[in-house]
């Protein structure tokens, strides 16, 4: 590396960075756009059948996911909001440090981010997320949750994916090191 690329900044390193930015920026307007249409569409815990295994059921969720500290008092409003932006900085810092060839990650990286600023804004707007999608089967319902829920559980899953990706080249380098 020489001086000139050491001493460049770093969003310009890769030259799709905005491109990623804009994917972010598709998912918090996609699930800001679905959480309006539910809040003025929906009554509020009354669900409404899709298919047998699918309701649109309106829910506010003061707390995390599975409602992990719904009944907190208040606070953690505040909590989940501050670590959500440390996160997104967190995101955003790695996202910019990626390679232009690079595209599991960057596209892992901008689903949490995106959904992690949908729910943001949720929770400073109102206080709480608004979640909408309801999948049960037998009677036995999965926690409500959101496009922005969506995004982030498939960001983690393809960043785990990378992980293991990475884990199997690296086992298939040492394995070939070794004499046989």
């Amino acid at each position: 590396m020489d001086l000139q690329q050491a001493s460049a900044p770093v969003a310009t390193r890769n030259p799709l960075t905005f491109a990623w930015l804009a994917i972010a920026l598709v998912v918090v307007l996609l699930d800001l756009w679905t959480k309006y249409l539910a809040s003025t569409h929906l009554e509020l815990y009354q669900p409404q059948a899709v298919y047998s295994w699918l309701n649109w059921r309106l829910a506010h969720n003061p707390g995390a996911a599975f409602s992990f500290l719904a009944g907190a008092g208040g606070w953690q409003r505040w909590f989940f909001t501050g670590l959500a932006l440390v996160v997104s900085v967190f995101l955003l810092a790695w996202l910019l440090r990626t390679r232009r060839e690079e595209r599991l990650v960057p596209l892992a990286l901008v689903l949490v981010l995106g959904g992690a600023i949908g729910n943001t804004v949720d929770r400073l707007r109102h206080g709480y997320v608004v979640d909408f999608i309801d999948v049960h089967a037998r009677g036995w319902h999965w926690p409500a949750f959101n496009v922005a829920d969506s995004a982030i559980v498939c960001g983690i899953i393809l960043l785990l994916l990378d992980a293991f990706r990475e884990f199997l080249a690296e086992r298939k380098a040492r394995s070939g090191d070794q004499p046989t």
